[in-house]
């Protein structure tokens, strides 16, 4: 009998979805009086870190999770992380140096799991995200969000502080 090699493109042994808040983006949070009790919570999180590390090569990522895939079948054998913190580049800008994440297991399929099992991939998800800021900012992304800032704040320069009603 021979065995045949398979390989699957349908997904990657590790996913890594995120939204990326550049803070140098937010002067300032202010928590809207009408806003629930989550976003709320969340804008604090986020006022906590800009108050904590600043603005400068720093960035919030948030809606975030992690899931290591440890067989070729997404219904067994996979670990989902949920994440949100800070990530830290480089002086350049150009690469993640180091992150500050809370990083929660929220669901797994791994009828072998255990807790020193859960533990060491726990620490590995801010290596694995570091890896994919990287791949991020290769593709450009960080570099158009970059461009959207400079535009913004020569508009407000250009317009003495009045922009934002008709943008």
């Amino acid at each position: 009998m021979t065995s045949k090699k398979t390989t699957s493109d349908d997904h990657s042994w590790v996913e890594i979805k995120f939204d990326c808040l550049p803070l140098r983006s937010l002067p300032r949070i202010d928590v809207p009086l009408d806003a629930s009790p989550k976003l709320a919570a969340k804008l604090l999180r986020i006022r906590q870190a800009i108050e904590k590390h600043g603005t400068f090569n720093t960035y919030y990522l948030h809606n975030a999770s992690c899931v290591f895939h440890l067989t070729n079948d997404p219904e067994i054998g996979s670990i989902r992380f949920e994440l949100e913190g800070t990530l830290f580049t480089s002086q350049d800008d150009r690469s993640a140096a180091s992150t500050e994440l809370q990083v929660c297991l929220e669901k797994e399929t791994c009828d072998w799991l255990n807790q020193s099992v859960v533990s060491w991939f726990a620490e590995s998800v801010p290596r694995a995200v570091r890896v994919e800021f990287d791949k991020y900012i290769a593709a450009g992304d960080l570099a158009k969000t970059r461009e959207r800032m400079e535009s913004i704040e020569h508009a407000v320069e250009e317009s003495q502080g009045f922009v934002g009603m008709y943008l």
